[in-house]
């Protein structure tokens, strides 16, 4: 007689037994996350941009579905990964303000799937409370995190042209049970992405009995942008083409003014200054690329990729320029906006859709995709409708927010940004200008659409305690 595996799934706050055979073959869909950190959407050779090579985002790109208007709810690192960890807004999860801890009544993505039946696995960089282990996670290799550097962490690193090195100061490598790996060098180093390659790459080595679901965080492209071996003058920054919308200075203190974001190039921006960095951005998400390239490499080697769900990402944009900012704290189109692409079994192929769609809804749509029950506490849409040409969209209006400084609503065609601090507010006609430089906020002619947009925003955030 065939043993049972009794496997626990979360239905409706209660835990119920799903059964199957432990000699059935499991044909459950795998599921491989790659998330980036600070990509702009605008990233990827094959949507569009001729000066950077990323063959393998171009492989996935070609091979499945890229959502052209995914969009990051809360730009900055902690909160953005907080909300695809639950699958639930910054107000719901706890971690509303780019701290704090998340809520224990938060039912966790990993868990939901660890709870299923799946191997769930943790590669790369962790940043919010807890640690992989205590989110669902049953295993990490590569795991990249604060602490563990001692007295080397408080030492003074420089970077390029001399600059203080701000980012990812005392942050090491760690073995699965916390200890240190020190070898591997101490902060954002040089070949980070190989090290985090590495460690998933020898997950997808093992065999296994059971489908797995592999997160695997980069920290590239976020700065220190250090050029990675062998991309020395691969990028020249004469080449680089400034965003059209690049600006010498913000015209307004839009909350973050003064962060530390906005401290890594001196004001006013130059172009010389913005090119230098646009050529070191290219050139540490193409050695990201190649080190994702691995990564499918060892997923066909290991025989699995024709059942894995492929879904490359990022946790936000970044301005690099755009808007007169440098970092990622606002809620214009380069950085709200990210890389989507979802590739896999029985998903189109090729294919571009504008559906607006949030980070939170890679939660719902892989359990759809593995049939299991999708936890209450989840905010997020599964996007397998979308997927499966039986809508065109799930959310008719996305939403975004940094802590109490900014509100936004975007729909199909326009977007409006508040910022309650300064009562000041803008207004953009996305269709006509896409690249947001024509405030329409005091238009008379645009009064209705303002109106409409701003009761749109007011019910959403008043539905959860938000003003």
């Amino acid at each position: 007689m065939t043993a049972l595996r009794f496997l626990p799934i979360f239905v409706a706050g209660f835990v119920v037994a799903f059964v199957r055979s432990v000699g059935a073959a499991d044909e459950r869909p795998n599921f491989l996350v790659i998330v980036s950190d600070d990509q702009r959407p605008d990233t990827i050779a094959a949507l569009g941009n001729p000066l950077i090579e990323t063959p393998n985002l171009d492989q996935l790109v070609r091979r499945g579905t890229t959502f052209t208007r995914a969009t990051c709810a809360f730009p900055l690192c902690v909160p953005s990964r907080a909300e695809i960890l639950t699958g639930a807004s910054a107000f719901q999860n706890g971690v509303p303000y780019g701290g704090g801890k998340l809520k224990p009544d938060q039912v966790f993505w990993a868990d939901t799937l660890r709870d299923a039946g799946y191997h769930t696995w943790y590669c790369g960089k962790w940043m919010n409370d807890g640690t992989p282990a205590t989110r669902g996670y049953d295993e990490t290799s590569g795991l990249f995190s604060s602490g563990g550097a001692g007295e080397k962490g408080r030492e003074p690193r420089f970077g390029r042209h001399g600059r203080l090195i701000t980012g990812y100061r005392g942050w090491t490598f760690k073995t699965n049970d916390g200890k240190p790996e020190l070898e591997k060098g101490i902060g954002s180093v040089a070949d980070t992405s190989k090290h985090i390659a590495d460690g998933a790459i020898a997950l997808l080595n093992r065999q296994i009995d059971r489908p797995f679901f592999m997160h695997v965080n980069f920290t590239a492209p976020h700065d220190p942008l250090i050029i990675p071996p062998g991309y020395e003058g691969k990028y020249d920054p004469a080449e680089m083409q400034i965003p059209p919308n690049f600006l010498p200075r913000h015209p307004f203190d839009h909350g973050n003014i003064e962060g530390r974001d906005e401290q890594l190039l001196p004001w006013p921006r130059t172009e010389h200054d913005i090119r230098e960095e646009i050529a070191a951005y290219y050139a540490v998400i193409d050695d990201m690329d190649a080190n994702i390239g691995r990564i499918m490499s060892a997923l066909k080697s290991s025989g699995r990729d024709e059942n894995t769900v492929i879904i490359f990402t990022s946790d936000h944009g970044l301005a690099l320029g755009s808007h007169g900012l440098m970092g990622k704290q606002n809620m214009y189109e380069h950085t709200i906006g990210v890389p989507f692409i979802i590739s896999g079994p029985n998903l189109p192929v090729g294919k571009r859709t504008d559906a607006q769609i949030y980070l939170r809804d890679m939660y719902p749509t892989t359990c759809e995709l593995a049939g299991v029950e999708i936890p209450p506490s989840v905010e997020g849409a599964s996007l397998v409708p979308i997927l499966r040409g039986t809508a065109k969209q799930v959310h008719s209006a996305v939403f975004g927010y940094y802590q109490d400084a900014q509100r936004m609503v975007r729909t199909e065609r326009w977007k409006l940004i508040r910022y309650p601090k300064i009562d000041r507010q803008q207004l953009f006609d996305l269709l006509n200008d896409p690249y947001e430089q024509h405030d329409l906020s005091l238009s008379p002619d645009h009064q209705s659409v303002l109106d409409d947009l701003g009761e749109q925003m007011d019910q959403w955030f008043q539905r959860r305690g938000i003003r």
